[in-house]
């Protein structure tokens, strides 16, 4: 979804993420409520159906001219039949005219030979047609460009005419990488089989955004510490803001993931940290890892290493600052210590009598004020902003004096007042942490404007740049 955001520039919502959950909900609820009329519910019609019913009134709410639906996963996998099916019926009832298949499939090469291989290609084609649809368009993935022959072969074998099998091979940025689909045409066969007169698109300033990713820059070290390092599409929002913020200013931003246990296990590891030209702590949860973040917190205070913190970053922060210059020894969240005697981050009241958890967190964008004279309004350059959220837990404003008093400014705050939003330290080259997720507003050629303050901050103490926060 995210990827979809960042190309298009679109705030998506909700609505946009169809799962089988959500509609195998709808059609046992509907059931229950006696509006199926007491017949057995199927996956056919009944789940293919609600299936078909999202997807037409998404399309009818919007003002677009094409809805994209993308089914993930491979063809054959029982978890997306039913999604094909309900693709298969709306061919049927919308039209060629009006519905496209694009199937994006792998062209590997055996490395010991160096042969491109079309079979996997030609095998998931044969599965698609079983199901019942034959597609218009194929995409092929692969380390290197298609060969003319690996094209025909493709094209014999699948009934799509070769100006329709795209290469789309691995490239130095992804977003290099409409260009090169436009290169390889993809877009007159979309034109023609929606009968549209057909438009040549203005990608220059694309290029020109494109190509800031891919030139020789100085770089900045960055380090992520979290607990998910060996699966680091976890954090692949943030990985892209940074890059978008690096991008915009002309450097190259190399981020190191670091696991928090350990910092635990050892804390003199933390020296480490000052290779590093500024330090991220992402959004997370749990026990593990966390007083790993928390040393790592207080650590990037203490010598001055830019720090910014995201939502369990931000609530870790605090309580880093709580036990190291506050005095309270002992402070935590109570999602880490559920009886600690300082519980500077607590359960968001809303949750307190919830008993089921799924789905049940303050999610979705809320409006930001900003306070005036902060280093918060100064990077927004504005006192609102609108930013998105996923969380439980949220800064306990009983201890807010004790923060002031000791030199924290909290300078956002959201519904009216009773939630605090950002944390920074005046004092501090760069200390700033926000409880809402700003990398999920980011794009490629405007970077969100949080990220960009701290790699402002990072290449300044990589010796480059002036300080964007100075008076």
């Amino acid at each position: 979804m995210g990827t979809y955001e960042r190309f298009l520039d679109q705030d998506l919502s909700m609505e946009h993420n169809i799962t089988t959950g959500q509609v195998y909900q709808r059609v046992i609820a509907q059931e229950r409520e006696g509006k199926l009329l007491g017949k057995c519910v199927q996956i056919i019609p009944h789940v293919t159906d609600e299936i078909k019913r999202r997807i037409k009134e998404l399309g009818s709410t919007r003002s677009d001219d094409i809805l994209i639906v993308e089914c993930g996963g491979t063809v054959g996998d029982i978890e997306g039949l039913p999604f094909l099916e309900a693709f298969r019926e709306m061919r049927m009832e919308e039209g060629p005219s009006h519905t496209l298949f694009i199937h994006v499939t792998l062209a590997p090469i055996l490395n010991p030979v160096g042969e491109q291989k079309t079979k996997p290609t030609q095998h998931s084609v044969q599965e698609l047609r079983r199901i019942g649809i034959q597609p218009d368009l194929i995409v092929v993935r692969g380390e290197e460009p298609l060969t003319q022959e690996s094209k025909k072969k493709i094209s014999l074998f699948t009934s799509v005419e070769s100006q329709k099998v795209i290469s789309a091979p691995d490239m130095d940025s992804i977003y290099g990488i409409p260009e090169k689909l436009d290169d390889e045409g993809v877009l007159t066969p979309i034109f023609n089989q929606f009968h549209l007169q057909e438009r040549r698109p203005d990608i220059k300033k694309w290029a020109g955004i494109a190509a800031a990713f891919t030139s020789e820059r100085p770089r900045v070290k960055i380090a992520m510490v979290g607990k998910y390092t060996a699966l680091t599409d976890s954090y692949v929002s943030v990985n892209h803001a940074l890059s978008h913020a690096g991008a915009a200013q002309g450097v190259d931003v190399n981020v190191d993931w670091v696991d928090a246990e350990g910092f635990e296990k050892n804390d003199g590891s933390l020296q480490t940290l000052g290779n590093y030209h500024g330090v991220l702590t992402p959004g997370g949860f749990g026990k593990r890892g966390s007083e790993g973040k928390i040393l790592v917190a207080n650590h990037t205070r203490e010598t001055g290493i830019p720090y910014l913190g995201i939502c369990f970053g931000f609530q870790l922060a605090l309580v880093a600052y709580a036990r190291y210059v506050c005095g309270l020894e002992r402070a935590n969240s109570i999602e880490l210590e559920h009886d600690t005697s300082h519980p500077v981050v607590h359960l968001l009241p809303e949750q307190r009598e919830l008993k089921q958890l799924g789905a049940s967190m303050r999610l979705g964008g809320h409006d930001i004020h900003l306070v005036e004279n902060t280093n918060a309004f100064k990077i927004y350059g504005q006192g609102l902003i609108r930013r998105r959220h996923r969380h439980r837990y949220e800064f306990n404003q009983d201890f807010r004096s004790t923060f002031e008093e000791h030199g924290v400014l909290l300078s956002g705050f959201s519904d009216s007042g009773r939630r605090t939003e950002i944390m920074e330290i005046p004092s501090h080259p760069f200390y700033f942490s926000t409880q809402y997720h700003p990398e999920f507003v980011s794009r490629p050629g405007k970077p969100e404007a949080a990220y960009y303050a701290f790699i402002h901050a990072a290449n300044r103490r990589a010796g480059h740049g002036p300080d964007m926060l100075a008076n």
